[in-house]
């Protein structure tokens, strides 16, 4: 039976050779997080169960490894920005659809060529390699990024880049074409050839490019407001056999949206992030990029905590510009409230020296 093999090797061209290599033998990759620390490598190989793994020192075989089905030629360890990571399972049709799907909406010719900077554990530095493979781009793999590297490789004619928003503000955008901007929440500000995108892991890829599902991909709202999507870009099944999908396909993502006026789709955020103050909704997403933009903030994210009172507060967790002059809570709500209702502006601010956020820029909010 096919197996599935974990790769353990720096970006570059040993990675890509070495997933071809597990394609033409008919198994399946698993690309594990070189930055993972011990006990968590431990971990994710426990987890994921592959029967071998390929390293600068070759392929070692390894014991309890489980089977995967004809087809499959992924498994992808989820962000775990909500929690335990989990093992997506892809195919090789759902990653021709994607490619294709997303390949389409850019507009991508045969004169183009993709930079892969992001991690390549993660969907979205993974998913630029197989574009490019399916597609026949030309390809360019950093070992992770660097802005001196990304503009080296725009120089030697990378025109299609993948990158997160805190990625975004570090290089010159007018080196690419387009940009694809995956991950956290995009600034408002973002330059016109960047294209915001939503998705995640389990859909292979971004889905929703500015607000417009690709096609072949179906949006649809339930009563809860709860995004839910179809398309054949969707994983098979996570690696311990469960499949998230209903009976006719549709993935629930655990997103609450709302479709506007023009027709593109909002999305609000993860539905268990909504903070419920004094009987409004507070979205921590929108309050987040209105602090963002407060010249004495240099990160920040926001989070409910229970109050008697108002039924929970808006914390807002800040890394100052400069920690010898911080912000105020005083000077934070004020600057809120000019851009937010009311209920939106913190109640309790907390200084801290780093934001928790997962390899593709997101918000560990559990662990705030």
């Amino acid at each position: 039976m096919p197996r599935l093999v974990a790769i353990d090797l720096p970006g570059g061209p040993g990675f890509v050779d070495a997933l071809q290599a597990i394609w033409a033998a008919g198994d399946a990759a698993f690309p594990l997080d070189r930055r993972l620390p011990a006990p968590a490598r431990a971990a994710a190989l426990a987890a994921m169960a592959p029967g071998a793994i390929v390293s600068g020192a070759g392929i070692h075989h390894l014991d309890g490894g489980q089977p995967v089905e004809a087809g499959d030629a992924l498994v992808v360890a989820t962000s775990g920005s909500s929690g335990a990571p989990k093992g997506v399972v892809l195919t090789h049709a759902a990653l021709e659809a994607s490619a294709r799907a997303t390949s389409a909406r850019i507009g991508v010719t045969a004169e183009d060529h993709w930079l892969a900077c992001l991690p390549l554990a993660h969907v979205g530095g993974l998913s630029v390699v197989v574009r490019s493979l399916v597609l026949g781009t030309r390809l360019t793999v950093l070992p992770g990024f660097d802005p001196a590297a990304v503009a080296h490789a725009a120089g030697d004619g990378a025109t299609l880049v993948s990158l997160v928003a805190t990625a975004l503000q570090r290089i010159d955008p007018t080196l690419f074409r387009v940009i694809v901007l995956g991950g956290s929440r995009p600034p408002a500000d973002r330059p016109a050839n960047c294209l915001a995108t939503y998705g995640m892991t389990e859909t292979g890829s971004g889905v929703v490019y500015e607000g417009r599902p690709l096609d072949s991909v179906e949006v649809r709202i339930a009563e809860d407001r709860e995004i839910w999507l179809r398309g054949p870009m969707l994983l098979r099944c996570y690696r311990d056999g469960r499949d998230p999908k209903d009976g006719e396909g549709w993935l629930p993502t655990g997103d609450l949206g709302e479709w506007l006026a023009d027709g593109r789709l909002s999305v609000a955020g993860r539905r268990g992030d909504l903070i419920i103050s004094g009987g409004e909704n507070v979205w921590p997403e929108a309050v987040e990029t209105a602090l963002a933009g407060h010249p004495e903030v240099a990160d920040c994210a926001v989070a409910g905590r229970p109050d008697p009172e108002w039924g929970q507060q808006v914390v807002a967790v800040v890394v100052p510009r400069d920690p010898k002059q911080p912000p105020s809570l005083n000077d934070l709500r004020e600057w809120v409230k000019e851009r937010l209702p009311a209920p939106c502006a913190p109640r309790l601010l907390v200084l801290v020296e780093g934001i928790p956020r997962t390899a593709l820029g997101k918000i560990r909010r559990s662990e705030l």
